[in-house]
């Protein structure tokens, strides 16, 4: 197998891991402390970080693995959030070209917008469908809080996501040169 196929496998690995553990922490942990009356969307900030920093290609998939593991374990229909995430993947993608690392005002505003795009989504599909159009109650008491707690924990989440990235560039870079 050659080195840049190896390379390739071992990031789909660790942003799988990733994906995971933010999806236990966001679905196991955070709902069991008592202090916290909203979840913040970890998987979102997950995806739309993958995508702003490495371009729509790995937003794309990231956001796949993560939605499928949110249809797997919703019990909606499977693809509802799947759908959702290779779509935030995808777009913030885009912004890839203005991407600096110490840049944080940019990835906050993305994960705001993705936060109300996401929110929008489920309201859309699984609330104005079905004749409840009270949306100034599920933006106050369910997109706010959300929104609010998400761009708190983006602040440091997307930072711990550029080291990682950082860390697994250096020893792409190390383990690529020739020793003699």
């Amino acid at each position: 197998m050659s080195l840049k196929i190896r390379r390739t496998l071992k990031r789909i690995l660790v942003y799988m891991l990733l994906i995971l553990l933010a999806f236990m922490i966001q679905t196991g942990v955070f709902p069991l402390l008592p202090v916290f009356s909203s979840v913040p969307n970890l998987l979102l900030i997950l995806t739309f970080s993958l995508g702003f920093i490495y371009g729509s290609v790995t937003g794309m998939l990231c956001g796949l693995f993560a939605g499928i593991l949110m249809d797997l374990f919703s019990g909606g229909p499977f693809g509802f959030y799947s759908l959702v995430f290779i779509y935030i993947g995808y777009f913030n993608g885009i912004f890839t070209k203005y991407y600096y690392d110490d840049f944080i005002t940019l990835p906050l505003i993305l994960c705001g917008i993705n936060e109300l795009a996401y929110h929008l989504y489920i309201y859309v599909a699984r609330f104005l469908v079905r004749g409840k159009l009270d949306i100034g109650f599920y933006f106050v008491d369910i997109i706010l809080p959300e929104l609010l707690f998400s761009l708190i924990v983006t602040l440091f989440i997307y930072r711990i996501f550029l080291k990682a990235n950082k860390r697994l560039d250096t020893i792409e870079q190390k383990r690529g040169q020739n020793v003699a």
